[in-house]
């Protein structure tokens, strides 16, 4: 339970940085003139409508299991996590269409506004990434990108704004954007990946299961594994389904045998397992 406490709290920091600065954003956007600064506001306001949404189904998903969900509300966490997903991969496109007409009619902007404002976000969108980037869920790794996204976006506003300090270069702005917009559409569509794989229940990463099944076989007492089923129930915890084929003879001791089992899978993360021995016929 703690895990998840602290997992809500991370995507609240992050809820409540990104919602007060995209209002900052907007004030700034307009007293600096900048396009770019606009434009991130409104996604940065976005990510706040869905940081808020995440946060809500983190804390949902630490309900305890009832009639409705006998395994629990952990995979909510998941949903999260998708709908995250989804929006930092449109606000990417958004980014393309905003940025490509300025590639062609670049706008003058306040450039020492420019840097202040970058300032401000790269260490306050930085540090709520850092918190969020330590968090062993798949939201708050899903979520982490939102953040990073928006450190490099600042990143690029801080660059920008020092060149046009001394050039006038305002096609920089556009061209980074984009950049920037590729690199998370990349990553954010890898971790999309991983949260579908858990929601297909595939095997989890790092899992081999021929090897744990030729482990389990080399247990005293087990003649052959005939079904084996492993998969992840929120990116965290793991599942595990096992029918066996014992010697009779140690049919009496499938305690002992099932103890040995977990004992061989205990480094697999597995909270839930389900184990049924069969009897060698004679």
């Amino acid at each position: 339970m703690a895990k998840f406490q602290k997992s809500s709290k991370n995507i609240r920091l992050a809820f409540l940085i990104n919602l007060l600065f995209s209002i900052g954003e907007f004030i700034g956007g307009l007293f600096t003139n900048s396009v770019a600064i606009m434009s991130d506001a409104i996604h940065d306001f976005g990510d706040a409508v869905a940081l808020g949404l995440s946060w809500f189904l983190q804390r949902f998903s630490n309900k305890d299991k009832d009639e409705n969900f006998s395994f629990g509300y952990q995979r909510f966490s998941l949903l999260g996590a998708l709908i995250n997903a989804i929006v930092l991969i449109a606000g990417s496109i958004y980014i393309f269409f905003q940025a490509v007409p300025l590639l062609f009619n670049p706008e003058h902007s306040n450039a020492l506004g420019m840097i202040w404002f970058a300032i401000a976000g790269v260490l306050l969108n930085g540090y709520a990434a850092f918190r969020l980037h330590k968090g062993k869920s798949v939201n708050e790794g899903a979520l982490s990108w939102h953040m990073l996204e928006d450190v490099l976006g600042w990143v690029a506003v801080l660059i920008v704004g020092i060149v046009l300090l001394f050039k006038d270069i305002h096609i920089l702005d556009p061209i980074l954007s984009i950049a920037i917009a590729l690199f998370i559409v990349v990553n954010v569509i890898r971790n999309l990946v991983k949260t579908l794989k858990i929601l297909l229940e595939g095997v989890p990463e790092g899992v081999d299961v021929e090897k744990v099944q030729s482990t389990i076989e080399n247990i005293p007492g087990v003649l052959s594994v005939q079904h084996l089923y492993i998969w992840s129930i929120d990116g965290e915890e793991n599942a595990l389904n096992l029918h066996l084929l014992v010697k009779k003879s140690d049919f009496d001791d499938s305690d002992a045998i099932k103890d040995k089992i977990r004992e061989a899978t205990s480094g697999l993360q597995i909270s839930h397992s389900t184990i049924e021995l069969n009897w060698e016929s004679n």
